[in-house]
């Protein structure tokens, strides 16, 4: 036992790496995990008592031990078995496929990625683009039932709905998104995940898929994590709002029902004087194919162009955006509750309608659409005029100035070449009414609602 052994130099190094792995692994990085974990406790701590939702414990989870505890959920167990009965496979491939599913869809929240960075480039992105306003706002987050799920639901125009919801909602909630495919792509994947949103396969007929996405979307209902849905499922093609979905709508009643809590929907309506994927919309529309998507490099030359311009002094913002906080929708007080998700979604859409934001492009696109060419004098009084008729509606007049905000849209629209001004005449040219009608049609339901109401 006492003799001497005499090793090979490579073999003696290899003992000690070996040695030091072991000591890090159970002893080191549990100690330094611990650290951390209680240093980002106490953070968490502090932010939430500025927070007017606090996050959720289930949303600061362990992503491992979020997708085993997704996959080893009865509902999804039974799923699997039967998954294998159907498709003639073991249950321990049906298992693992469950468990690629669960990979998938399962977030890994950073509250520090989330409010750090996040809420400061989602702020920067936003006032970069665009002059942004907060329209209306009527629900204080901090006066609602704190056992109840918080869900914010909004009308879908642009991909940058996330990115300005996220800086506006910075002092109220930490969100929670279900977000496309368009949004798994390295390394945006990551810093989406880290935001804590969800990918979802919005056309998937998996049942096995579905069941997974179901219960991890139940799951977070009854924990009460605070989501952000869009209704419509999916951006709107021709700028009108879409008749609503109740795919991820029924999954969050039925989580509230099973975890017997009530769900507060705070409609959220946005509105802007200029899509940044308006033309890509629109191809698709004429198309009739959603499956549209812009590759990689196209977004990095946009990215380098705007750049450019800023460098060079060139570059003017896209006009505004506006967001209006709508009346909030208690599950309890919609006739058939939970039972019924097509109520729910038609009462969310209806106020999410009513609280969208006029803004002057859309505004000055509507008019010249509706009433032909005129004269700028006709224009200036079609405008006083629609205003007057929107008196409750949610419109935002730059400078509080109404000729200025009538200038403003028609100037943004004159220099993108979808109104020309011939003869004294101002007219939509024909080749770019499709553009005047995706931005006329954001407003029509009001205006429209405004014209049965006169007749």
């Amino acid at each position: 036992m006492t003799q001497d052994v005499t090793l090979p130099l490579w073999a003696f190094l290899l003992v000690l790496l070996f040695a030091g792995v072991t000591f890090a692994s159970h002893f080191l990085f549990p100690s330094v995990r611990w650290f951390f974990r209680r240093r980002m406790e106490r953070a968490v701590a502090r932010l939430n008592e500025r927070l007017d939702r606090p996050i959720q414990p289930f949303k600061l989870l362990r992503r491992q031990d979020m997708i085993q505890r997704l996959i080893y959920d009865p509902e999804v167990t039974q799923a699997i078995v039967e998954h294998a009965e159907e498709f003639g496979v073991r249950e321990d491939v049906a298992f693992e496929r469950a468990r690629r599913y669960a990979r998938e869809i399962v977030p890994s929240f950073s509250a520090w990625a989330y409010f750090t960075f996040a809420i400061r480039a989602a702020k920067f992105l936003s006032t970069s683009l665009y002059r942004v306003r907060m329209v209306h706002h009527d629900s204080k987050l901090a006066d609602i039932d704190p056992d109840a799920t918080v869900v914010f639901v909004m009308n879908h125009r642009s991909n940058m709905d996330y990115v300005l919801v996220t800086y506006l909602a910075a002092d109220r909630s930490a969100l929670s998104y279900a977000v496309g495919e368009w949004a798994r792509v390295w390394p945006l994947s990551r810093l989406i995940r880290a935001m804590g949103a969800y990918f979802i396969r919005r056309k998937s007929r998996d049942q096995l898929y579905r069941k997974v996405l179901a219960r991890f979307v139940q799951q977070s209902t009854g924990a009460g994590v605070t989501q952000a849905v869009f209704p419509e499922g999916g951006l709107s093609l021709d700028g009108a709002l879409a008749h609503p979905k109740v795919g991820i709508l029924k999954y969050i009643l039925e989580g509230a029902v099973a975890a017997n809590r009530d769900v507060i929907f705070v409609p959220i309506a946005l509105n802007y004087d200029r899509v940044l994927e308006d033309t890509i919309l629109i191809r698709a529309q004429e198309s009739g194919n959603r499956r549209f998507r812009a590759r990689i490099s196209v977004v990095f030359k946009a990215i380098l162009r705007q750049l450019w311009l800023r460098l060079t002094r060139r570059f003017h913002r896209f006009g505004y955006a506006a967001v209006s906080f709508g009346q909030p929708v208690l599950l309890s007080d919609v006739p058939g509750g939970a039972g019924r998700p097509e109520n729910v979604s038609g009462e969310i859409m209806e106020r999410i309608a009513q609280a969208v934001p006029v803004l002057p492009v859309p505004l000055v696109a509507f008019l010249l659409l509706r009433d032909g060419p005129m004269d700028r004098p006709a224009l200036a009084v079609a405008f006083e005029a629609a205003l007057d008729s929107l008196h409750d509606a949610q419109v935002h007049l730059p400078r509080n100035s109404r000729d200025y905000a009538l200038d403003f849209g028609l100037r943004t629209l004159i220099e993108r070449g979808i109104v020309v001004e011939e003869d004294a005449q101002l007219i939509v040219t024909e080749h770019k009414r499709p553009l005047a009608r995706f931005y006329g049609n954001s407003i029509a339901h009001l205006m429209q609602d405004r014209s049965a109401d006169a007749k």
